[in-house]
């Protein structure tokens, strides 16, 4: 008889290899099934279309940032030793990104409004509290992930103060209220924070993706659409393609190696520095499946002499 379970993406063996691996202080007192729940919110995310095959599941866990995101677990379950952790190594950097977004006098009461929501202390929809580490998945670094929530509530307060002008200089109320309401209606979702600035860095990034990879070799091309977007493994594309595996996997290396400084010329002619260039790479991991396959499904059928085996 079906249990009625949604089907879990990541097992609880998974989630405790993962934990070995990673090292995590004992102190932290993370639990395999509490790392199990951080994982399987991560992979339904990504998933959300279906159900993944193992293969696919391992390739998306070896992208997260396993470290990251159980410090994250330890924070949300009110750990002490996590917390410790976590002050003693990110608020400094919190704290200088708050005054460089919002200047010094308003960077503090920044900072310090994150905290609390990092500490849950601040009621959710269901009235009770919970923390905002629980919508970090993991695909980009912690600190990048807290860089991008201090922007968008600098920015969420900027819209509110601007609500609260508009309605009190057209009805010669308070008008708080109303701009409350307003706010909230349009409110971003938590785990959707994003900075104001990142779909504009997708954009550039997926214009000079694609851009690159069709002067790309037609083989070169197919050999990564297999690969990304078939997902098959290295014996199988060098079966397909008439290569030895070690071939292949050297060529799509290669390939690689090529198109990210091909990439990287591309939006240096945008004019970016390395730290945009860093952001670009890193919204790009969060934004899965964004990597290859957008550009890649359209030629991943493409004929193709197979030449001779190699």
């Amino acid at each position: 008889m079906p249990s009625g379970r949604a089907p879990q993406i990541v097992s609880i063996q998974t989630a405790r290899q993962l934990l070995e691996r990673a090292a995590v202080p004992s102190d932290w007192r993370v639990t395999p099934e509490q790392f199990q729940t951080a994982l399987e919110r991560s992979a339904s995310r990504r998933f959300c279309d279906g159900m993944p095959g193992p293969d696919a599941v391992e390739s998306y866990i070896a992208t997260l940032h396993i470290l990251d995101l159980v410090l994250a677990c330890g924070c949300s379950a009110g750990n002490s030793s996590a917390w410790d952790h976590f002050v003693a190594k990110f608020r400094p950097e919190l704290y200088r990104a708050a005054r460089a977004i919002a200047g010094e006098s308003n960077g503090r009461e920044l900072a310090d409004s994150l905290y609390a929501e990092l500490y849950g202390l601040r009621e959710s929809g269901g009235g009770g509290h919970q923390s905002l580490f629980v919508y970090y998945h993991g695909r980009s670094k912690l600190s990048t992930w807290l860089r991008a929530i201090l922007s968008q509530r600098h920015v969420d307060e900027i819209r509110r103060a601007r609500r609260t002008e508009s309605l009190e200089a057209s009805s010669g109320v308070d008008g708080k209220t109303s701009a409350a309401e307003t706010l909230s209606a349009t409110k971003t979702p938590a785990d959707e924070l994003l900075d104001p600035e990142r779909r504009k860095y997708l954009a550039i990034l997926q214009t000079a993706l694609t851009a690159v990879i069709q002067v790309l070799e037609p083989r070169d091309r197919l050999r990564l659409a297999y690969y990304y977007v078939d997902e098959l493994t290295l014996a199988e594309i060098g079966k397909l393609l008439g290569e030895h595996e070690a071939t292949a996997s050297r060529k799509l290396d290669r390939t690689r190696r090529e198109l990210r400084g091909r990439i990287d010329a591309a939006l240096r002619q945008k004019k970016l520095s390395d730290a945009q260039l860093r952001l670009c790479y890193e919204y790009a991991q969060e934004e899965w499946p964004f990597d290859l396959t957008l550009a890649l499904k359209p030629i991943r059928s493409a004929p193709v002499d197979s030449g001779p085996a190699a």
